[in-house]
């Protein structure tokens, strides 16, 4: 099943998730939500889903970024944005326990802000605990685009979308994107765009 993903100005994203109770997790509406999601985050296609995306303040994301998402991407600029295909996993109450000083800056979309991306600096390392699907704790070290993508749905989650962090000069369509800038590494963009670093 499909569910709808709400877009930006629907006050559910700007708010903070409830956390899930460890009995809550093994429910059969939760199992359900989960698999909903994954199929939702699929067909979208995304890397990644919160709850809150669907209109549920909760503490769930999921994550996904299948091989064939990149294919088409240029060996240099999956190395420049260390890509790598990550599996299906479902986090549950995330935290950020640890993040890298040494932050970088890529282009980041949402599906709850259909059609546009700017630049967002994010840490490049994380370590997150959370639980998974059957409660179990988990950690997770991360680097490069897996790192990103869980600083964005874990940001979901406490009401922040990346418009809250991005570069402001750097927001465009995503038609723009692909027709100016996707080739080029990512100081070349910010030279054009005229983006001055900060920290």
């Amino acid at each position: 099943m499909r569910l709808k993903i709400v877009q930006v100005g629907e006050p559910v994203l700007r708010q903070f998730a409830r956390p899930l109770l460890q009995e809550e997790i093994a429910l059969p509406e939760t199992q359900q939500l989960i698999v909903w999601m994954h199929e939702t985050m699929r067909d979208a296609p995304g890397v990644g889903l919160a709850a809150p995306q669907v209109g549920l303040p909760l503490q769930l994301a999921v994550i996904e970024d299948r091989p064939e998402y990149s294919k088409d991407i240029a060996a240099d600029r999956l190395a420049e944005r260390e890509r790598q295909s990550v599996p299906f996993q479902v986090l549950i109450n995330p935290r950020i326990v640890e993040q890298s000083e040494e932050h970088v800056d890529f282009f980041e979309g949402c599906l709850s802000l259909g059609g546009f991306s700017a630049l967002v600096k994010r840490s490049r390392q994380v370590a997150v605990e959370y639980w998974d699907e059957r409660g179990q704790p988990r950690r997770v070290e991360a680097q490069g685009w897996y790192a990103r993508i869980l600083q964005h749905e874990i940001d979901h989650l406490h009401g922040l979308l990346y418009i809250d962090r991005m570069e402001p000069r750097s927001f465009m369509s995503i038609d723009n994107l692909s027709r100016h800038w996707k080739d080029l590494p990512v100081q070349s963009v910010r030279l054009a765009l005229g983006v001055h670093e900060t920290e």
